[in-house]
């Protein structure tokens, strides 16, 4: 009698905090929980995300390290730690853990002593697994496992990717709080880039299935990028004055500016306008760059100002101009949240190859048009991402000398 009445309280309980999450089978007649709004409750102020804080290649690639330091056995997350060379208890380091855990890759959260991958995340991280294999499961745990993506995916599948505004009120009708869906979005679409469910067929950028995806392979045609893409535009940008760029609100933009009409500042130009300030814009920063500045003074200092004060830089690493490396040098120093991008075909030198960097391919316009959509939404997740680790990002400062901090 005592079993029946706990069993019955037992179910109170759970339909007391979960009236509203549903489960509803998919395509594949697996059950998905549906997030509606009442499940993004809030926490310390703050709405609970229904999606990973990060994509999925970024959660893939530490779930690797983990299987490949313990051969698929659990690691110490402090030994993992010490071998990545990151500080275990930093912002990054924490939502490393939290995403791999959300993704089904790994069980347990950051407090625990011992890291395990499940054991989907054990297949995904083998070799030896059969490429159709892997291909099925990092569809399933990138996309179809995640309540919003799989909504998404599921609308538009066979259909062209639309505009961002209609992926917005599809997430919004999935009941993702208004506070991320610009993030929301972005993450599906480089989760649906990076598993290969977004392919280029006959001349059009389109949201494909899983059967064709596996029917693919082997022999995988390349897979192109993104979605509806803006016009280029290039000049006409405003001053923006010291006093009024509120340095909370700023992102400081460190790139290889050049002469008038010369090519580093028609690339600066075309990256700024494009790429970088559409992307930072959905994270409610104003992108200001150094020739953008009007106040009288020395502009050295007022670079600096903008280093150790804005909220968070991008800097482009492009044409490896000394000047972007001693401002980017000085911005890991203080350990404050930055983007790393690169036009493709430069190198990223060895001292900071560690660090994540969005590649973009302008080599021509038949390479970099088709994937404007995708280079904006990575740089704002990375972004995103950057901003949450607060002032503990990991930087190569960080990584080698974790009690090393320039203060100001």
């Amino acid at each position: 009698m005592k079993n029946v009445q706990k069993r019955k309280t037992s179910t109170a309980s759970a339909k007391g905090t979960s009236s509203s999450a549903k489960k509803t089978p998919n395509k594949a007649g697996q059950l998905i929980t549906k997030v509606t709004a009442e499940d993004t409750s809030v926490r310390r102020g703050r709405t609970v995300r229904p999606f990973p804080a990060g994509p999925f290649e970024e959660a893939l690639d530490f779930a690797k390290e983990i299987y490949n330091l313990g051969s698929g056995t659990s690691v110490r997350r402090l030994t993992l730690f010490d071998h990545l060379q990151r500080t275990p208890d930093s912002g990054t380091s924490r939502m490393l853990i939290t995403n791999a855990s959300k993704y089904g890759l790994l069980k347990g959260s950051y407090t625990s002593e011992q890291l395990d991958l499940t054991p989907e995340g054990k297949k995904a991280c083998d070799d030896n697994s059969s490429p159709r294999e892997t291909a099925r499961l990092k569809a399933k745990l990138a996309i179809t496992d995640i309540a919003p993506f799989n909504t998404l995916y599921e609308k538009f599948t066979n259909a062209k990717l639309p505009p961002r505004a209609a992926l917005i009120d599809s997430m919004r009708e999935a009941g993702t709080n208004k506070d991320h869906l610009e993030e929301g979005v972005d993450t599906f679409i480089v989760n649906l880039k990076f598993v290969g469910l977004l392919q280029n067929l006959s001349g059009a950028d389109r949201v494909v299935t899983v059967e064709h995806l596996l029917d693919s392979i082997p022999g995988a045609t390349p897979i192109a990028a993104a979605a509806t893409v803006p016009p280029i535009i290039v000049g006409g940008q405003s001053l923006m004055t010291q006093e009024q760029a509120v340095f909370e609100s700023t992102c400081f933009y460190i790139t290889a500016i050049g002469e008038q009409n010369s090519e580093a500042r028609k690339h600066s130009n075309l990256f700024l306008e494009n790429i970088v300030e559409p992307a930072i814009r959905t994270v409610g920063l104003t992108v200001v760059r150094a020739d953008q500045i009007d106040k009288p003074g020395m502009i050295t200092r007022q670079i600096m100002e903008y280093l150790f004060r804005s909220r968070l830089v991008v800097a482009d690493l492009s044409f490896s101009n000394a000047n972007v490396f001693y401002e980017l040098a000085l911005r890991h120093a203080i350990r404050l949240p930055i983007v790393q991008i690169i036009r493709y075909g430069d190198p990223i030198p060895f001292d900071i190859n560690q660090m994540r960097t969005v590649t973009i391919d302008n080599r021509d316009v038949y390479t970099l048009l088709p994937n404007v959509e995708l280079y904006k939404s990575e740089i704002a997740s990375q972004a995103r991402r950057a901003l949450e680790a607060g002032v503990e990002v990991d930087t190569p400062v960080s990584m080698y000398f974790p009690q090393a901090r320039l203060s100001i």
